[in-house]
Formats: C-alpha cells, sequence, structure tokens
C-alpha cells in the first residue's frame, strides 16, 4: 500500500461516508476506526493507515459527516454527540462488525471518548491522540471559554456568527496555511497571545503569520484546499455549534470508560495541552499515557513514526 486508499460508500442511516479501509478484513484483532478531527479528514491518517496495516490489524477511516466526500447536511442538529457517535456504530453495523478499537484525534477524540460510554459494548478499546477525556463541565464549556478567553476566540466566534464560515470559503488555502502549522516558539507564542486563537481575524486580517512551519507537504495541503472547496466548512464549524448541545446531553451520563485504553498526547500542544489529560486515571481506570516531545497538535504528521510505534506497540500487547 504505497498511497491512499480509495474511498468506498457506506449509508450508515440515512447518512453515507467516505470510507478507506487497508490491511486484512480477517485479522483476529477487532478492526482499529480512525476518526479525525477538525479541520481534517480521513487523508490526516495517512501515515498510520499504512503502519497499522502492515502490523496485521484491520483499519478503517472514514470522512465524518460534513467532511471530505461525505454527504455533509446543514442541519446543525446533525452534528451533536448522539448524531455523530451514531453514525459510527451506523459504520459498525453496515460493515457487519460487533466491536472495534475507536482512535480519534482532536473532535475525532471528543467523539470517541463519550461513544466508549454510550455504546459499551461495541467498543473493544480507546485511544485517544491529543484528546484527553474528562466529564462534562460544571458549566456549559463556551460560557468559560468567553470568560477566560473573549469573544475572538474560535469556538466563541462559531457559535456567535451565524455564516462564519463564510469567512473561510474563497480562503481555503490561506485558511490550511494558518491552520496546518508547527507549533511555534514559546517567544512566538507570547508575542500573539490570543490572537493566536483568533483564527477567524487572522483569515480576515492577515498576513499569514509563519508560526513554526507547514506540518505537511504541498500535495498533501493541496488535498484539503479542494475538499474543502467542494464540502464546504459548515459541517465541522456544525461541531463546534454543539458543544453546549452536547453538553446537556452528557451532563448525567456516568463518564467512565471500561475498556482499555491508550492516551498519546503532543508536548508542545497549544489547542489541546497534555494537562487536560493529568487526571484521565479518575474516568478511564484501564489507562496508558504518553507524551511524545518535539511535536504540536498535528501528532500524525509532526511525529508520525513515534506516534506509530506507540499506538502499534499497545495494540498487539491488547488485542493480539
Amino acid at each position: 500500500m504505497t498511497d491512499f486508499p480509495d474511498p468506498t460508500f457506506v449509508d450508515v442511516g440515512g447518512v453515507r461516508l467516505a470510507v478507506y479501509e487497508a490491511g486484512d478484513p480477517a485479522s483476529a484483532a477487532p478492526p482499529v476506526i480512525l476518526v479525525h478531527g477538525w479541520p481534517e479528514m480521513a487523508h490526516s491518517w495517512k501515515h498510520q493507515m499504512r503502519a497499522l496495516a502492515d502490523a496485521g490489524f484491520r483499519v478503517i477511516a472514514p470522512d465524518l459527516k460534513g467532511f471530505g466526500r461525505s454527504d455533509a447536511p446543514k442541519d446543525v442538529a446533525q452534528y451533536d454527540i448522539r448524531h455523530m457517535t451514531d453514525d459510527l456504530i451506523g459504520l459498525l453495523d453496515a460493515l457487519k462488525i460487533e466491536k472495534a478499537i475507536f482512535c480519534g484525534h482532536d473532535w475525532g477524540g471528543v467523539i470517541v471518548w463519550p461513544l466508549a460510554h454510550m455504546h459499551r459494548e461495541r467498543v473493544a478499546g480507546v485511544i485517544g491522540v491529543c484528546t484527553a477525556h474528562y466529564p462534562p463541565l460544571a458549566i456549559p464549556e463556551i460560557e468559560k471559554i468567553r470568560a477566560n478567553r473573549g469573544d475572538r476566540h474560535y469556538i466563541v466566534a462559531f457559535n456567535d456568527d451565524p455564516s462564519v464560515e463564510d469567512v473561510f470559503t474563497g480562503e481555503e488555502e490561506k485558511f490550511f496555511r494558518v491552520m496546518f502549522q508547527r507549533a511555534p516558539k514559546r517567544a512566538v507564542l507570547e508575542q500573539l497571545g490570543d490572537r493566536l486563537f483568533d483564527i477567524v481575524g487572522r483569515i480576515k486580517h492577515g498576513p499569514t503569520p509563519e508560526l513554526g512551519g507547514q506540518v505537511m507537504g504541498g500535495d498533501d495541503l493541496a488535498l484539503y484546499v479542494e475538499a474543502y472547496k467542494k464540502s464546504g466548512f459548515h459541517g465541522g464549524i456544525n461541531l463546534y455549534r454543539n458543544i453546549d448541545r452536547n453538553h446537556e446531553l452528557l451532563r448525567d451520563a456516568d463518564a467512565t470508560i471500561s475498556a482499555p485504553a491508550l492516551w498519546v498526547g503532543a508536548e508542545d500542544d497549544i489547542f489541546l495541552p497534555v494537562e487536560y489529560a493529568k487526571r484521565m486515571d479518575e474516568w478511564v481506570p484501564d489507562l496508558e499515557r504518553h507524551i511524545i516531545p518535539d511535536s504540536g497538535h498535528w501528532l500524525m504528521w509532526e511525529q508520525p513514526e513515534a506516534l506509530n510505534m506507540r499506538m502499534i506497540d499497545w495494540l498487539t500487547r491488547r488485542f493480539r
């Protein structure tokens, strides 16, 4: 397998997902479902699919609803945690898979951790890449972010402006050059301050600041640019518009994860700092943790070999 696989299209209950597969369907181990975040798509797992397949695992990476070549309904309600987890269970049903290991990065992690307690009987294991697991906060998250970071923080802006995706439309290349950069040096972080999280303002007003260099080459970047020109940005932004709705849906749930779990953080992640994972043992009793140095948020691109080693080692010990 030298290139990213071609997709098949799977109906998961009224929504058609583009699904990319590698590895042996007859593997005795549970399949590994790779769930991307924002602003990503299944291609974000390019370096992991090949490595996991070569290690003997069946690997499945969907474009989530609203992303890539999957259906992208406009209805915001379709992107809450119940609908997004139901899509993944629908994928298992369509592929006749009883249980799987779910691995999520960024928003993919936000989805697969609750999936592991909402659908315990379908989850053999969980891997969080950068994304930690913890129960809902005492207050709605948007309120907390607004109080701590102000109205220009991208998560607040996505919720305040019903047409914010229009800012990014037509600026796809600039957008991805802003987003897909390596972790900046501390001096740059101090200089930018909260402006670092003003993604809307950085696209609107530019010029694009060079932080730590691009995490991927031009050919890969071009794939994202072309994909988002077709899909639009509303799918991913609608995930953010459901943060408080998700708080409502999950606040009374038992957030304990009974399945074996792995968390791999990036030492220099500014979006999901490793400190977020420090209390995970309270809710994930069977947890193994690792922090990979010299990497920011885009761990799959910045340190693919180190991430692959941690994932394959854990998967082999626990499921082979």
